[in-house]
């Protein structure tokens, strides 16, 4: 017998097993040493004293509390920051999760995969014992999250950071224009000698004497150097911005396409954080184009300015050499205090974006309810952590630079002090002095402004880190994957051992052994809210991967088919239909290769010209963003028309009449019956059994992720009609499945009958 058909013979039975398992589940306690055993396996370190303790005291406070509040209790007691515990059935957890805690034949034990792939558990008197998972199908699980290990890191290492080592790729991929820059650098340095030289002579001879002709020499020589100075720095400055442009162009488009190219299960569920990190490379692209790279290589010339002093004044230069490590230290003092602080502020800057997306987006629903002060206090309180880091890190930023101008100024001082001593012993002249005093503010300027970037530099490298954190996310194929490009269209579509969860939860959404669609089937989906149909229709077009198993597009993994060629075959309509900022035109066809005649026929069949005689804008309607403006039923109109000018030969259809009034839904059913060809494969997901009655040559229906039943409709609508059946009247002998959502059966058993 198939797992099929044994599920339908315990659905037709009217068994559930679930039962057995919760009878004597709020009565256990959680053991110690079965807990112990699990803390192990998860590196977390407990004592056994101190966790018996804390167990007996759970059972003593929490007498009927469900295990995961008895956990939390726990893990209070023991001080675990950041480890939580979820309770779920077997049936729907998610595997790669082990180990955890399984309530087996009346007990709690540990269950982890075996060597030998088999799942092992262990019970308080350490025996371990070999169970297949069937067995286990009905039994409770309770999986602890724990907190993600985080490495620590230099702040200057690019290793492991994928976002630093591309802005650095790009931003050296030919390195003319630093040749250029340095080469300029070097010479705007030297020219700065020459202003010092210029004091010392003024002052050592031409005003003793009075020698004009010596200082009209001079001016012209110093009109000179002041125009070479100024072209070079100009040349300079455009050279870096036009770098700046070209590595900011390179790097975000290529940041750009990852996100649009993200495996869609993995992407983050915040869209406003997401916008924010891939927002952090503007900051990247200020930092470079400020100068930095001019600092870079003018603190190098600091020693240079030191060794000239020293040669001029003598023993002026050791002020500055003695002062320079000074502000070296303060500098490395500064960027470590701004670390973790600036770190904490964009966290919250992120999270700040996300509810200003989310408050825009459900503004209809915050007014409604009139919940706008408690997202208004949210704002608040974020706005006020975010100022007061801000604060913080201002008052360090303005220490540092504080601190460094009073230590320029104590280098001045210092050099007038010692000079005046080297003028007495004569050793040192009055024009050398004033040389030695202007030369000395170019030794400190440098490690000024080195400290002003080491501090920029902090908020620069946390923007990198989080948009590096969006450059590992997976993307829907991999960069270095040899795609395949088959040129036969696929005459089926098939799922082969599959499971689905999201990243990070233990609750599995989908488990399939095996499902086939073959050419010209007219399949509809049916099942509860949540029963995991509009899951399968995205694993079937690709925007969710397995998290076990294979989707098979014909006779190739659908993963290893490159998209263009998937979405040639395949199209997906979802549930809540996403509109863009243009026109109803643009809209339609997104592609853009969509004829004007094949646009205004599927129009009229769709029922879309409605929309279109209702503006006198007609195709070229204004859309706004997210399609503000039409109702949920023209959206899903506007959907439909996507699908059907895509042409596809799979359709993927998810509540295509849902939001649309009976009219509407003929006409859309109209369209489908006359649009899709013999060969297509047809998936419609619905909670409406007529539809099914009306179209399908199959009928799937779906509950928790799994198929329980698969047939012809008029072997499978009956047991869901039955439903809505009297007792008295309902035919002997049979039976239907008594787990499924009788609310919704009775509901749409209505629409047929």
């Amino acid at each position: 017998m198939t797992d099929m058909q044994k599920k339908a013979a315990q659905l037709d039975s009217g068994e559930d097993s679930s039962a057995k398992f919760d009878g004597s589940l709020q009565e256990q306690p959680l053991p110690a040493k079965v807990l112990k055993l699990l803390f192990e396996r998860l590196d977390i370190s407990v004592q056994m004293g101190a966790l018996i303790q804390a167990c007996e005291q759970a059972d003593k406070s929490l007498t009927d509390a469900a295990p995961a509040k008895r956990f939390s209790f726990i893990a209070h007691t023991l001080k675990l920051q950041g480890v939580q515990a979820a309770q779920l059935r077997w049936s729907r957890f998610d595997q790669r999760r082990l180990p955890a805690l399984i309530f087996y034949q009346g007990k709690w034990q540990l269950i982890e995969q075996g060597s030998d792939g088999q799942l092992t558990l262990t019970d308080d008197a350490g025996e371990c014992r070999d169970f297949s998972e069937e067995v286990l199908e009905e039994a409770i699980v309770l999986w602890l999250r724990t907190p993600p290990k985080q490495e620590q890191s230099s702040i200057f290492s690019l290793k492991g950071n994928i976002a630093a080592r591309l802005v650095f790729t790009e931003m050296f991929k030919t390195r003319r224009w630093l040749v250029d820059i340095i080469i300029a650098t070097v010479i705007i340095n030297f020219l700065a000698v020459a202003t010092s030289i210029f004091a010392m002579q003024v002052y050592d001879r031409v005003v003793p004497t009075l020698a004009y002709a010596t200082l009209t020499t001079l001016v012209t020589g110093m009109f000179i150097v002041l125009s070479l100075d100024w072209l070079l720095k100009t040349v300079r400055a455009r050279t870096l911005d036009s770098v700046s442009c070209a590595v900011d162009k390179a790097v975000s488009q290529q940041v750009f396409d990852h996100v649009t190219h993200l495996q869609l299960d993995s992407r983050p569920r915040s869209l406003g954080t997401l916008a924010a990190q891939v927002g952090g490379l503007d900051s990247v692209r200020q930092f470079f184009s400020s100068g930095v790279v001019f600092a870079l290589v003018d603190m190098p010339f600091a020693l240079f300015f030191i060794a000239i002093i020293a040669i001029i004044g003598g023993h002026i230069g050791w002020v500055y050499l003695a002062l320079l490590p000074v502000a070296a230290i303060l500098g490395w003092i500064t960027q470590k205090r701004l670390r973790r602080l600036l770190k904490a502020q964009m966290m919250r800057s992120n999270e700040r974006q996300g509810l200003l997306v989310d408050v825009i987006q459900g503004a209809e629903s915050i007014r409604a309810s009139n919940a706008n002060w408690r997202f208004s206090t949210q704002w608040q309180e974020i706005t006020t952590t975010i100022s007061r880091y801000n604060i913080r890190q201002k008052a360090i930023s303005n220490f540092a630079t504080v601190t460094t101008g009073s230590l320029s100024t104590a280098a001045y001082v210092c050099a007038i002090v010692v000079g005046v001593g080297q003028i007495e012993a004569g050793n040192l002249t009055m024009g050398a002095l004033i040389a030695c005093s202007i030369l000395g503010g170019r030794v400190i300027a440098p490690v000024s402004q080195g400290i002003q970037y080491l501090s920029q530099w902090q908020s620069v490298s946390q923007a990198l880190d989080m948009v590096n954190q969006v450059l590992l996310l997976d993307s829907e194929r991999h960069a270095d994957q040899n795609l395949l490009l088959p040129e036969q269209a696929p005459d089926s579509v098939a799922l082969d051992a599959v499971s689905f969860s999201y990243p990070e939860s233990p609750v599995r959404q989908l488990k399939i052994d095996t499902l086939t669609f073959k050419a010209g089937e007219r399949v509809v989906l049916l099942g509860a809210i949540g029963s995991g149909k509009s899951t399968l229709l995205k694993v079937l077009a690709g925007l969710y991967r397995p998290s076990e198993g294979r989707v098979r597009l014909g006779d190739a993994d659908l993963w290893e088919i490159d998209p263009n060629i998937v979405s040639d075959h395949v199209s997906y309509l979802p549930q809540n239909v996403h509109l863009f900022k243009g026109t109803l035109r643009s809209n339609l066809a997104l592609s853009g290769a969509v004829s004007d005649s094949h646009l205004l026929q599927i129009s009229k069949e769709l029922g879309i010209e409605r929309i279109v005689a209702d503006s006198p804008m007609g195709m070229d309607l204004a859309i706004s963003e997210g399609g503000e403006g039409l109702s949920g039923g023209q959206k899903q109109l506007v959907g439909l028309g996507r699908v059907f000018l895509a042409q596809p030969k799979i359709w993927l259809l998810d509540e295509p009449t849902a939001s649309l009034d009976n009219e509407s839904e003929q006409q859309i059913l109209a369209a489908i019956s006359a649009h899709v060809k013999a060969d297509d494969i047809l998936i419609i997901s619905t909670h409406k059994p007529a539809l099914a009655a009306r179209l399908a040559s199959r009928v799937i229906i779906m509950q928790r992720g799994e198929i329980l039943a698969d047939g012809k409709p008029e072997t499978v609508l009956p047991k869901i009609m039955q439903r809505n059946t009297p007792a008295a009247t309902k035919p002997s002998g049979l039976r239907t499945p008594k787990s499924f959502n009788q609310d919704v059966i009775k509901k749409e058993s209505n629409n047929v009958i």
